[in-house]
C-alpha cells in the first residue's frame, strides 16, 4: 500500500480538475510534481524530525562532547563523530557552534571535521527521503558513502595536524558544564515539537525552491540533454556535477527532489548523489561560514580532500550499481 497515494490523489484532482491543466502537457506534469512533492516531503520532514528530535533528547550535547572527548581509538573517533553529524541539523550554519564546543572540549581537530563534514552531507531526513523515492538500497549507499567520507577525511585531516589553521578564539572559548535537568515525557514532547517546528519555518523555502527547480526540469528539460553532459557514458560527469554543485546552496531535503528528476532523465545514480553531497557539503555559502573559524589554508584542505571523497563515491557507486 503506497502512503502517499492520497497526497498524489490530491495533486492530481488540483492540477487536472480544479487548475483545468491537461496530463499530457509539460505544464501538467510540472504542477502536479510540485504539488505531490511539497507537501509530501514537509510532511516527512516535520514527521521524521519530531521523532528524530525526541531521541536526541535524551543525548545532550555536553555529554556528546564528553564521550567523544575520552574516546581512545582515533579512526572509531572520527567514525563516532560521523554517526553523531547525522542526527544534528542540516547546515553547516547550526553545525558551527557544535565544532567550536567540541574543539574547545578537547575533541581532536581531525575527529571534529568528521562530525563537521557528515553533519550537513549525511542527515535522518535525506535518508528517509532516499528511501521513500529510490527503495532501501540507495538510501544504504548515501549514508555509507557519506559516514565513509566524513570518517576517513577526517581522519586524513587529524594525521595532517592542523590545528595551527584553526582561529586561535576558538580555542579560548570557555566550556559552560550545564547541569544536566531530568527531562519528563512531556518535556521530551514538547522539546521534540518545538524543534520540529523550527527547523521546517527555517528550512520550508528551501524545499519549495528545491522542488521547484525539480519540476521544472521535470516537465521541460530534455531528456537528452543530461545523458549527454551527465549521463553515464560521460567520464567527467562525476566531477562535472561536484563543480556544478558547489556554488549552490541547499539541504539535503531541498536537494533531493532535483536529484530525482536528474535521475529520470538519464543522470547516473553515483553522479547524482556527488553533485547532492558537493551540494550540502562544499557550497560556497558554507565555505563563508566556515571563515569564522578556520583558516584559509584549512577550508581549503577540508574542501579538497571532501571532494576528492566525494568524487571517488561517484565513480564507485557507477561503478557498482551503474545508471
Amino acid at each position: 500500500m503506497d502512503i502517499f497515494a492520497p497526497i498524489q490523489w490530491l495533486a492530481d484532482w488540483l492540477t487536472y480538475t480544479v487548475f483545468h491543466i491537461a496530463k499530457t502537457t509539460p505544464l501538467g506534469s510540472t504542477v502536479d510534481f510540485f504539488i505531490y512533492d511539497s507537501i509530501k516531503i514537509i510532511l516527512l520532514l516535520a514527521v521524521i524530525i519530531f521523532v528524530v528530535s525526541y531521541i536526541r533528547s535524551f543525548f545532550p550535547a555536553e555529554k556528546t562532547k564528553k564521550f567523544l572527548s575520552k574516546a581512545k581509538f582515533p579512526v572509531v573517533n572520527n567514525f563516532l563523530a560521523a554517526l553523531i553529524g547525522i542526527l544534528t541539523p542540516f547546515c553547516s550554519c547550526s553545525a558551527v557552534p557544535l565544532f567550536i564546543g567540541f574543539v574547545e572540549a578537547g575533541v581532536p581537530l581531525g575527529v571534529t571535521l568528521s562530525f563537521l563534514i557528515s553533519a550537513p552531507m549525511v542527515n535522518e531526513v535525506a535518508l528517509v527521503l532516499l528511501w521513500g523515492l529510490f527503495g532501501w538500497k540507495i538510501a544504504v549507499i548515501y549514508i555509507v558513502s557519506g559516514v565513509t567520507i566524513a570518517t576517513i577525511a577526517g581522519w586524513v585531516m587529524g594525521k595532517l595536524k592542523l590545528e595551527k589553521w584553526v582561529e586561535e578564539f576558538v580555542y579560548k572559548v570557555k566550556s559552560v558544564q550545564a547541569d544536566e535537568k531530568k527531562l519528563t515525557i512531556k518535556d521530551r514532547v514538547d522539546y521534540a515539537k518545538r524543534y520540529a517546528i523550527d527547523i521546517v519555518k527555517s528550512v520550508w523555502i528551501y524545499v519549495i525552491i528545491g522542488v521547484g527547480l525539480g519540476a521544472l526540469m521535470h516537465g521541460y528539460a530534455p531528456n537528452d540533454l543530461l545523458v549527454k553532459y551527465a549521463g553515464p557514458n560521460n567520464f567527467f560527469a562525476v566531477p562535472l556535477a561536484v563543480l556544478i554543485g558547489i556554488p549552490l546552496y541547499s539541504n539535503a531535503a531541498g536537494t533531493i527532489p532535483i536529484v530525482s528528476v536528474l535521475i529520470a532523465k538519464g543522470m547516473a545514480m553515483g553522479t547524482a548523489l556527488a553533485f547532492m553531497m558537493a551540494v550540502t557539503a562544499l557550497s560556497l555559502p558554507e565555505f563563508i561560514i566556515l571563515k569564522k573559524v578556520l583558516k584559509p589554508k584549512l577550508i581549503a584542505t577540508y574542501a579538497s580532500v571532501v571532494g576528492v571523497g566525494i568524487i571517488f563515491t561517484g565513480y564507485l557507486f557507477n561503478l557498482i550499481i551503474g545508471h
